[in-house]
């Protein structure tokens, strides 16, 4: 069953872009020396239902052509991360400081297969 603000596919697009912006920030963030954390200030993984609400009233209103746009151009700057690194640096654990206990790309992995996954999913339960 889709998610009280997963409602259609603009809603499933906008969510995947925007955990992909957040990917891409901290990625950036932390390559270049600024300690950043993966999620926004004041949340938690545990408050992750809060952050998706959060976003899912940011773009209310973004039509679906937009969101369609919007998604391609960061899916292809997740990808344009991915490519930049090694096997090793994406899933060595421990290269990289700020991934904590995790390797880069179960985080990578997070914000493109496995969300999108998900997406198809619930795109087809829709009706």
């Amino acid at each position: 069953m889709c998610g009280t603000q997963d409602k259609n596919a603009r809603d499933l697009l906008m969510h995947l872009h925007r955990w992909h912006e957040m990917v891409i920030k901290w990625h950036k963030d932390n390559l270049a020396g600024k300690e950043a954390e993966f999620l926004p200030q004041g949340f938690t993984w545990r408050t992750t239902p809060e952050l998706n609400l959060k976003f899912w009233h940011e773009y209310q209103n973004v039509n679906l052509a937009k969101a369609k746009r919007l998604v391609k151009e960061s899916h292809k700057e997740v990808m344009d991360i991915i490519n930049s690194h090694t096997n090793d640096e994406l899933f060595k654990k421990g290269v990289y400081k700020w991934t904590g206990g995790t390797s880069l790309g179960a985080y990578l992995v997070s914000v493109t297969s496995s969300h999108y996954d998900w997406a198809m999913k619930l795109l087809k339960k829709m009706p």
